[in-house]
């Protein structure tokens, strides 16, 4: 009986340690534009994302040159069919289907994990949405025929004006002249399939039309006091959560709660016209640093805190023959000549290698809270990262208390540290704690992405944070 509770108990920390590994579901990904006369061959494209330790990107068509490129590179796409073929695709039969994903899937099966069926149909200038879940349809059949259906996703990328209503967070509604004819079959569709939602997410243009009254630190996933959803109580601290959010309120108002969402676009442009507020590599350095470090280490969002993050950003290169904006053709993360326009992490790899083991910082583009370098004096503390969620907070906070060692006796019940009794404050001195009996090593300030370190000695009610124990 001993053995066998204590085998129990072994398995449950090892699966715990797992829980709190680098092998997390989140992800992110680059979107492979290409409306520009300078870019570099698909070939050298492949070594680009490869020398990043980037394995998925997304396409806006089904080029078979950068196709081929990419055959062999370990690196899984998203391709597209563009909105002027929706009519064609979505005819009474299959034929133009089963021709399109013969020609342009089948010789690329192994590279190609989903397909984007028309991308923001809901504005396309050419009122294409009728077409929209027929052509779904019609993919999803000509993919079946080739057996291909259970290991390519069909989605289609919409944007966030499909909504009626986003603030509110919890108040998140589609336009009720899309709902019966267009959302819902697609919603339908993607339940059946076991698809997500693709959404493209842009902070930055809330920002630029509202700068008023939105915080750009709140934009940036700066350190901020957060905002308080009055519909649910739940706090954002960015304005790409209460987006996300937003659409899985309107999802969870139809009934389609057990839908998921890819965040197929998001980004900062470097560069902007002079009405466009907020533009400039430093904001989209930050935006675009901070973002990958909440996505890769922040846990869901705070309305499904346990649905990983899977974000591909927006755009591999600067397009210099995009229309409209300077903003436009300045979203890339590389210059045409693969130089980078700001130096930011773009992997879990690239952000642990971020820190040495005194904390300081290798990148050139320093990434603003919570991701913050430390002070000169090289002092440091690790707290809680709330965005994570409560239950995954828990158990990190176990985990400190108990295997890792930490000195918890003073959040105790009637202890120096006890109040303020919530999660977060206890989980940050018990990670502190830990952090500290560490001497601070690299990754010791991790536990599964629950903890970040900060350079400002951290407080909560009246207890203090030492740097030393």
């Amino acid at each position: 009986m001993a053995t066998s509770l204590r085998f129990s108990l072994v398995l449950l920390f090892i699966c715990f340690r797992l829980a709190l590994s680098d092998s997390v579901a989140a992800s992110v990904a680059v979107n492979y534009g290409r409306i520009a006369d300078n870019l570099p061959p698909p070939s050298q494209v492949a070594q680009l994302l490869k020398s990043h330790g980037l394995t998925k990107a997304k396409l806006f068509d089904t080029d078979s040159s950068v196709l081929s490129a990419f055959s062999t590179a370990g690196i899984s796409f998203v391709v597209s069919l563009p909105n002027q073929l929706l009519s064609s695709a979505a005819a009474p039969n299959t034929s133009f289907t089963d021709n399109w994903v013969q020609s342009n899937i089948l010789p690329y099966k192994q590279i190609i994990e989903a397909i984007a069926v028309g991308n923001e149909v809901f504005v396309d200038p050419q009122n294409t949405t009728q077409f929209l879940v027929p052509a779904m349809n019609n993919i999803h059949s000509s993919l079946v025929k080739l057996g291909l259906d259970t290991s390519i996703k069909i989605s289609s990328p919409i944007a966030l004006s499909a909504l009626a209503s986003s603030y509110p967070s919890s108040s998140g509604s589609f336009k009720p002249e899309l709902i019966e004819s267009v959302i819902k079959p697609m919603l339908s569709f993607l339940k059946q399939t076991n698809s997500s939602l693709m959404v493209n997410v842009y902070p930055f243009f809330a920002y630029k039309d509202n700068s008023n009254t939105i915080s750009l630190d709140y934009a940036l996933f700066k350190d901020n006091a957060g905002v308080v959803d009055s519909g649910n109580g739940l706090r954002y601290k960015s304005l790409f959560d209460a987006q996300i959010d937003a659409v899985y309120a309107a999802m969870d108002a139809l009934q389609f709660n057990d839908v998921k969402i890819v965040v197929s676009e998001t980004g900062w442009p470097s560069k902007g016209d002079e009405n466009e507020t907020g533009a400039g590599k430093e904001n989209a350095a930050a935006y675009i640093g901070n973002l990958v470090r909440r996505v890769l280490t922040g846990g869901g969002s705070p309305r499904r805190p346990n649905e990983p993050l899977n974000v591909y950003l927006f755009a591999l290169f600067n397009e210099d023959q995009k229309n409209g904006p300077i903003s436009e053709r300045n979203y890339g993360l590389f210059y045409p000549n693969k130089e980078r326009v700001y130096d930011v992490p773009l992997t879990l790899a690239e952000l642990k290698g971020q820190s040495n083991a005194n904390g300081s910082t290798t990148s050139k583009t320093q990434i603003p809270a919570p991701a913050a370098a430390p002070t000169s004096s090289g002092e440091t503390w690790c707290v809680a990262n709330v965005n994570v969620g409560e239950k995954k907070l828990q158990e990190a906070l176990d985990y400190a208390c108990g295997e890792g060692g930490a000195d918890c006796s003073v959040i105790e019940e009637g202890a120096a540290c006890f109040n303020p009794n919530t999660t977060e404050a206890h989980a940050s001195y018990a990670f502190n704690s830990y952090y500290q009996l560490k001497s601070r090593a690299t990754g010791t300030c991790d536990f599964g992405g629950a903890g970040y370190l900060v350079t400002q000695p951290p407080r909560f009610g009246k207890c203090e944070f030492p740097t030393r124990y």
